[in-house]
């Protein structure tokens, strides 16, 4: 088996298409599919079953595809030790969300752009299941997860730290002269909840709870952005319950003020890659620069 057909298998078992998989990799698509007929004579058994324009792995395919991700991270690895390159390179896809990339990351972007030019990330913006989906599947390198738990099946995550959560409103709504006397969660029940998309952490962890407690939460004013989202509430549109570093400086500023009520669970912002995966040398720097930044920033 030459590494280069393992290669293409790889790409085309993670994007499920030979179409993808081509523009991916930089090849024509019929170079993709010779390929992979090349590689399926000399295993002597088909890897995909084509169903007109889908494919799907065949059971020796499904079989075949851990052993290929196995031999392709460590041919990189031998190639790493043997060039013994003094300057980290290679590319890096990335999983993250819009607060993480906005408010936790600038430092360590900031850090590979000068320091580490040679390495190429590659920011793929996607939530909670989506994010844990394409590292098991191959598809990211490494993912940012936000979520109250810490055990992932199939992964291995490194916890960052804890991310604060916060209720904010406009100083002129009506929830803001109640001043410092705390807010139950059934004192939000008529209140109009402004968020972002369904599938956000803390958005769902919110609505949860809404639901429990006052039995149907009102409907969100839903906001494509978190930078969307804080301008709709400075507005007075609603409520918002958001990640505390991502309205620290409106809190400062005075543009919106802090609510006396305190959420029931706690998210952990968290650096996830597939379990038994051999990391490269540049992307094992990543998530060693990663955890010591993120947590120099969140420490108090």
């Amino acid at each position: 088996m030459e590494l280069r057909l393992l290669v293409t298998f790889e790409k085309v078992a993670t994007v499920l298409g030979f179409t993808r998989a081509a523009a991916e990799l930089g090849y024509a698509q019929s170079s993709v599919t010779s390929q992979i007929r090349a590689l399926e004579s000399s295993l002597g058994t088909e890897l995909f079953d084509r169903l007109g324009s889908r494919i799907r792995l065949t059971e020796a395919g499904t079989r075949l595809l851990p052993y290929a991700r196995q031999l392709i991270e460590l041919a990189d690895e031998a190639r790493a030790a043997v060039v013994g390159a003094e300057e980290p390179s290679g590319a890096i896809a990335v999983g993250t969300m819009e607060s993480l990339t906005s408010y936790r990351l600038p430092p360590l972007l900031e850090l590979f752009h000068h320091r580490y030019p040679k390495v190429r990330l590659s920011l793929r913006p996607t939530l909670g299941d989506e994010t844990r989906q394409a590292l098991l599947q191959g598809t990211y390198d490494v993912g940012f997860l936000m979520e109250p738990g810490t055990e992932h099946p199939g992964l291995e995550s490194e916890v960052l730290a804890e991310e604060p959560l916060v209720l904010v409103c406009a100083p002129g709504h009506a929830l803001a002269a109640r001043g410092a006397a705390a807010l139950t969660t059934a004192d939000l029940a008529a209140v109009q909840l402004v968020g972002t998309e369904p599938g956000c952490p803390y958005r769902d962890l919110f609505e949860a709870e809404l639901r429990e407690r006052t039995g149907a939460p009102p409907p969100f004013m839903e906001f494509g952005t978190i930078e969307a989202t804080k301008q709709g509430v400075a507005g007075g549109l609603g409520v918002a319950l958001l990640p505390a570093v991502a309205v620290a400086r409106e809190l400062a500023a005075g543009t919106l003020v802090r609510l006396p009520w305190e959420p029931p669970f706690t998210l952990w912002t968290q650096l996830a890659w597939r379990s038994g995966k051999r990391l490269p040398p540049h992307v094992r720097l990543f998530v060693e620069q990663a955890v010591r930044l993120v947590r120099e920033q969140a420490s108090p």
